[in-house]
């Protein structure tokens, strides 16, 4: 179980190091970071942090696409440095998603970058929105046409939630997917495209006990991009309820 950095990313502006002892507080060993070279040099304040608070950051978010092979150099040694398994594209915009070629060319980004990441242990990964399950070529979503070209260094970090708002089953897809999906985003809400709209995990209409079972070996991160609560109160009711479900 980990938390997705993003959810608190206001704590985290104020206060780094309480709001990541709040988490491990909360008995989170791990978390997922947004954007790690936003949080010091190369990350440095985030390193400092969690070896205080004595998390780990297996995986992290980080622009890959479009960055040159010594601008990809750089990100992987700091990831390195960081303890970092895995950096995850957050996102590639909408307008890559159309064709075929489209999805092909993204892909082959992704290798490339999965080649240099090599070099430092660092595997990649891409984390999908709704637009990639909207897009549907030869009656197939985007996100399973890309998953037929990656390399297999590189992963996909399914947020399940914006599969269902792309008006996709993310328990199926997950199913064909099989062993690509090497991490989950867990989410929970009325499925909308209201990031405020979201709330704790059990707390709304996704499925959250049928899709770890379609995907039980990949790393579950809890997000709330948003919410109309306290966010580390839903973090907290997200962790809890995992647990009782016997997830976590």
């Amino acid at each position: 179980m980990s938390v997705q950095l993003y959810t608190l990313r206001e704590r985290l502006q104020e206060d780094l190091t309480g709001t990541l002892r709040a988490l491990a507080d909360l008995g989170f060993a791990q978390v997922e970071p947004f954007s790690f070279t936003s949080f010091g040099e190369g990350g440095a304040d985030l390193g400092r942090a969690l070896a205080e608070t004595g998390l780990a950051a297996p995986t992290t978010h980080q622009h890959l696409v479009g960055l040159s092979e010594d601008e990809l150099d750089a990100v992987f040694a700091a990831a390195a440095a960081l303890g970092v398994g895995r950096v995850v594209e957050p996102m590639v915009g909408a307008d890559r998603w159309g064709t075929a070629d489209d999805v092909a060319a993204v892909a082959a980004e992704l290798n490339a970058a999965a080649v240099v990441g090599a070099r430092h242990g660092v595997a990649v990964g891409y984390h999908n929105h709704a637009h990639e399950l909207e897009s549907v070529i030869d009656g197939r979503p985007a996100l399973e046409v890309l998953a037929d070209s990656l390399d297999d260094a590189v992963g996909l970090e399914v947020d399940t939630y914006w599969v269902a708002v792309g008006g996709q089953d993310p328990v199926a897809l997950l199913q064909r997917l099989g062993g690509r999906v090497v991490a989950l985003h867990l989410k929970d809400g009325p499925v909308s495209t209201d990031t405020a709209d979201q709330v704790a995990l059990g707390q709304g209409r996704m499925p959250v006990a049928d899709i770890v079972a379609a995907a039980p070996t990949a790393l579950r991160v809890v997000e709330l991009d948003d919410s109309r609560g306290d966010r580390l109160q839903a973090v907290a009711d997200s962790a809890a309820f995992l647990r009782e479900q016997g997830l976590a």
